[in-house]
């Protein structure tokens, strides 16, 4: 049985984020010592590691929960995970795409300005930033 400060170095992580995953329905202790310390079985450190591992992937804690529970039943299969891989790999493309277009905004309003001393009042980033159009977007 591990405490939780063992858990955190075997894990390499701290154990507020432990208590974190645990109030997220993440992890949880199989005991607690007379005391009142927290008690991890040796499978803890193999979920924590799963739950930065789908964190380093892009998941969010909501769907690394609906992991762990598709891994703990008995009706799931592969292609259950499968999908949702698919579907997180759908959003980080798409999240790609908008920070790429952010990126390209900002090239072009970095081009227009020559820098320097102007006054802020003339600075082209900032009026560029302002502009909206007859929508009220704003418009790079």
């Amino acid at each position: 049985m591990l405490t939780i400060g063992k858990l955190a170095r075997a894990s390499d992580i701290s154990p507020d984020a432990l208590r974190y995953y645990e109030r997220e329905g993440l992890l949880t202790p199989t005991g607690k010592t007379e005391s009142g310390y927290r008690l991890y079985g040796e499978d803890a450190v193999r979920r924590v590691r799963f739950i930065q591992h789908a964190q380093s992937c892009g998941f969010t804690l909501a769907e690394i929960r609906e992991l762990l529970h598709l891994r703990q039943s008995d009706r799931a299969c592969c292609n259950d995970v499968k999908s949702r891989a698919i579907e997180k790999k759908r959003q980080l493309a798409a999240k790609i795409r908008t920070m790429e277009a952010m990126s390209a905004a900002l090239d072009a309003l970095i081009a227009e300005c020559a820098g320097g001393s102007l006054p802020l009042d003339d600075c082209p980033i900032l009026a560029a930033l302002e502009q909206v159009d007859e929508h009220g977007e704003a418009t790079p």
